[in-house]
């Protein structure tokens, strides 16, 4: 119940820093897909989701990001039927259909990562982070 008082103060935090790391990045969108809200939304963002375009390499990017300290995380989704999971079911061809190329999939799968924008962060973190991603991508 402690915790609910905190909510709009993290919630606004959150807003911030996202607002504030896609301004710093704006500038790449030629090399990275960055993320927009929904029409007449206003998230409040678990983290900044990153999806690289054509020339620039995820994991390339994502092991410079970790060894200055910004940790990232794969996104949970992508081609599923590619989980090891799946395995059994792909042997067997029984269990799932797919429908179509999974073109969208495999890139998200391949291409797609995420950072933080949790409400501890200062802009001074935040800055840090655009400023690397920007030098890693040049």
């Amino acid at each position: 119940m402690a915790q609910l008082k905190k909510l709009p103060g993290f919630t606004q935090s959150r807003i911030r820093n996202f607002d504030r790391l896609k301004a710093a990045l704006s500038h790449l969108s030629d090399k990275l897909v960055l993320p927009e809200a929904c029409p007449n939304s206003i998230p409040s963002w678990f983290g900044f989701l990153i999806t690289c375009n054509k020339g620039v390499e995820r994991n390339k990017l994502v092991r410079h990001l970790e060894q200055k300290g910004i940790q990232t995380r794969m996104l949970f989704a992508g081609n599923l039927i590619k989980h090891p999971c799946f395995d059994k079911l792909r042997e067997s061809g029984k269990g799932y259909r797919v429908v179509g190329e999974l073109t969208n999939t495999d890139r998200i799968m391949n291409d797609t990562f995420w950072i933080g924008v949790y409400p501890g962060m200062t802009d001074e973190m935040i800055d840090y982070m655009a400023e690397t991603i920007a030098q890693a991508i040049k």
